[in-house]
């Protein structure tokens, strides 16, 4: 399952590239619960393998965009909680260490609020904060606006 749900066009497309619900929503889960079923698979199979496909798409993108590989992997977020998906990840990208973002310092949920940061930080500075080579977008811009208080 993991080699035919890896096919989907998603994964093969090349970086930039983003998504979410919309893609990997209720639908893909019920699609990929009924592809579980075609096994004879539990719903805890369903759930190890979709871990797996997890991993495995990581250690996709890793091999094949980058080009060069890093010397250490640092995960945060979400799925850093997940000790068998740490596991996974690290087995399929050996020897290079993953670790989480909390063993250097940095704690793994503060993602979100460490990058909105850093993007009103710049903005403050009037820095460009858009990546164009990397987006698509036609220019560099600052994001977001500053609005004073009204007294």
């Amino acid at each position: 399952l993991v080699e035919k749900w890896l096919k989907q066009d998603f994964f093969q497309q090349k970086p930039p590239k983003s998504t979410g619900r919309e893609l990997f929503g209720k639908d893909y889960l019920f699609n990929c619960l009924a592809d579980g079923e075609n096994y004879n698979l539990s719903a805890a199979d369903i759930l190890a393998t979709l871990t797996e496909l997890t991993a495995a798409s990581i250690n996709h993108s890793y091999r094949n965009f980058l080009p060069n590989l890093p010397d250490q992997i640092l995960l945060c977020g979400g799925g850093s909680h997940n000790l068998y998906l740490k596991e996974r990840i690290q087995n399929l990208l050996v020897p290079i260490p993953v670790i989480t973002t909390a063993e250097v310092g940095v704690d793994v949920d503060f993602k979100e609020a460490i990058a909105f940061a850093v993007l009103a930080y710049w903005r403050s500075l009037e820095i460009p904060s858009n990546l164009p080579e990397v987006t698509g977008a036609k220019a560099k811009v600052m994001l977001g606006e500053i609005h004073q208080p009204i007294i």
